[in-house]
């Protein structure tokens, strides 16, 4: 009830007494706190049975707070204490758990417990956040052309603790292992490769120098791309490069129509050759088979001349003759007991007929036959023919 409520007598609510008692006696009212937590854990409020009427006692004489109330509410702050240890990683971090500022541990995603404050201390790294960073310059190319090159690269954290301890600053370091790798690739490179086919090339190798030389300075990074963007002539000479492109695409080109025209020619000329070839071998089998059958048929009549070489001359000379003149229209009319050959040219006969039959004229055929002159393997014949006479 309130003190100034009717019908409350305007009494003290701390001490039921009336306003003019004064302020309440503060030895009564820790008596009666300590009575009230000694209701709560099982103890006493007071030692003793005596109870002050004046609320003068004083706490030294009568009584205290009691030692299981003290050992509890210890216990109740230790335990709190010891849950202030507790801490949850996340998914993307990584806990660096520091006993008295030194590095102890690294601790995954998930709920853990460190020896709570000032003992252990927990830093919490994000290692799946990416961070980039673009540079951009003039460099000098190994053909001492200049030109500029402008590349990102990206980032993570890979290693928490070296990225927090190793290395004061991180980030300032991977800048400049950048700069520096991009300066030597560039300055060992022809600016043709780079400005065409070698620019992830060149990307690539970027990479990978920037990451061993960081690697050395132990700063936890990992770089996970190097975007190079085309690399461009300074403004100055661009018109230059520009024609020295086309002139490039126009060699391309003229070198790719080339390629296809050879294409479709060398087949061509591997099937000619191939024919060629196999006639050439048929032709060879060809003559080598007509000469191995000369040599037989030359050994074959050897062998028959040794054995009766009359009769094999004599063979031979008539074979010989039937191959000349077995061809010829021309009949040979050997007279006896003279000196001149006589003969009947047939074909001349034949071709006068026919001239006669269509012009109407008629010819002599002993006349015609006298007009033709002697053939040279005739003449040859009759010569023979007369020697052996």
């Amino acid at each position: 009830m309130a003190w100034n409520e009717p019908g409350g007598g305007n009494k003290d609510p701390w001490s039921g007494k009336g306003p003019d008692q004064g302020p309440p006696d503060l030895d009564e009212v820790v008596r009666k706190l300590q009575e009230r937590l000694g209701g709560l854990f099982g103890g006493q409020g007071r030692r003793g049975s005596g109870k002050s009427d004046g609320g003068g006692g004083s706490p030294g004489a009568g009584g205290g707070i009691s030692g299981n109330a003290v050992m509890l509410g210890a216990a109740v702050l230790f335990v709190v204490w010891l849950a202030s240890g507790i801490y949850i990683v996340g998914p993307a971090e990584r806990g660096v758990v520091l006993r008295f500022g030194a590095y102890t541990k690294i601790t995954d995603p998930g709920p853990h417990w460190r020896i709570p404050y000032p003992i252990d201390e927990v830093r919490k790294v994000n290692v799946d956040e990416i961070s980039s960073f673009t540079h951009k310059a003039a460099m000098l190319t190994k053909d001492e052309n200049i030109v500029d090159v402008e590349l990102t690269v990206q980032s993570r954290i890979q290693d928490a603790a070296d990225y927090l301890f190793q290395d004061q600053s991180p980030k300032k370091t991977l800048r400049d292992a950048t700069e520096t790798v991009v300066r030597k690739t560039i300055g060992g490179s022809r600016l043709d490769f780079i400005l065409t086919e070698g620019r992830s090339a060149v990307a690539t190798t970027i990479r990978e120098r920037a990451q061993s030389l960081i690697n050395q300075y132990k700063t936890g990074l990992e770089i996970t791309s190097v975007n190079m963007q085309p690399a461009k002539p300074p403004e100055q000479v661009k018109e230059a490069f520009d024609d020295a492109i086309k002139a490039r695409e126009d060699k391309e080109r003229l070198e790719n129509k080339a390629e296809a025209y050879a294409n479709e020619i060398l087949p061509q000329a591997r099937g000619e050759a191939a024919r060629v070839q196999a006639d050439a071998k048929a032709y060879r089998d060809k003559v080598v088979a007509g000469a191995e059958g000369e040599t037989a048929r030359f050994l074959a009549l050897l062998d028959e001349y040794e054995k009766a070489p009359q009769v094999t001359r004599e063979r031979l000379y008539l074979e010989t003759m039937e191959q000349v003149l077995g061809g010829s229209n021309k009949v040979l009319l050997d007279v006896e007991e003279g000196n001149s050959l006589m003969y009947l040219p047939l074909d001349q006969l034949i071709n006068a007929g026919s001239r006669q039959g269509q012009s109407g004229k008629q010819q002599s055929p002993i006349s015609a036959a006298a007009q033709e002159p002697e053939s040279a393997p005739q003449r040859k014949v009759i010569r023979e023919r007369r020697s052996r006479r």
